[in-house]
């Protein structure tokens, strides 16, 4: 990465740090992926996705990695900045009987979208939210979509918002770097459908919207 990217790679690391992403991944296999995941993987199953490759922007230890690739998915591409992350989803893949399937790289996806083949569905799930703006991730991310990109985000309410400012707070205090961010439905939306895709399904929580588009 860049200096730019290196920050973030660096941010990255000490939110997703070696004891979060193992409580994480241990909580994922006793009780399964948490709410967001399960929209999204129901989402591009009702849009009739699966099939092909996943790309799975963020993918930390791989909890929706593994469930589309269990769905039918043929292969999976998993992109995280967090060493840790990339770390477990690495050696998760190997304990499931999945290295084959799955190809692991640790990187900023913005920077590294353009070395990495086009795929039938582009996943971001709780991403978003990690980026100030979230125009050039969108960007990258529609440009390696060939059918379906589906992606989970934090609603732009006044009580998420106040939430994250807060988590934001502490992190400062605590000398985090990393940040979320809520971005503007519309912008997300604009910026997807003028790049030829159309919603397919949206479902909400009371913090996430999870939506699905297909290509037109």
């Amino acid at each position: 990465m860049s200096a730019c990217c290196s920050t973030f790679e660096g941010a990255a690391d000490q939110q997703f740090n070696e004891r979060k992403v193992a409580k994480e991944l241990a909580h994922f296999r006793a009780k399964g992926p948490g709410p967001s995941t399960r929209l999204l993987e129901r989402g591009i199953t009702d849009a009739g996705a699966l099939g092909g490759v996943v790309l799975d922007v963020g993918a930390g230890f791989g909890a929706l990695t593994f469930r589309l690739l269990d769905r039918g998915m043929s292969g999976a591409i998993a992109v995280d900045a967090s060493a840790a992350s990339t770390r477990a989803a690495q050696e998760e893949a190997e304990r499931r009987g999945r290295a084959q399937s799955v190809h692991v790289v640790r990187g900023d996806f913005v920077d590294v979208a353009e070395y990495l083949p086009r795929s039938a569905v582009v996943a971001l799930d709780r991403v978003v939210c990690c980026y100030p703006s979230c125009e050039a991730l969108l960007d990258a991310a529609v440009g390696r979509t060939d059918r379906c990109g589906a992606l989970s985000y934090p609603r732009d309410v006044w009580y998420v918002r106040l939430g994250m400012m807060a988590e934001n707070t502490q992190r400062w205090l605590a000398k985090n770097a990393f940040r979320t961010y809520v971005h503007r439905r519309a912008t997300i939306e604009q910026r997807i459908k003028r790049a030829g895709f159309a919603l397919a399904n949206r479902r909400e929580t009371w913090m996430w919207s999870a939506d699905v588009y297909v290509r037109r």
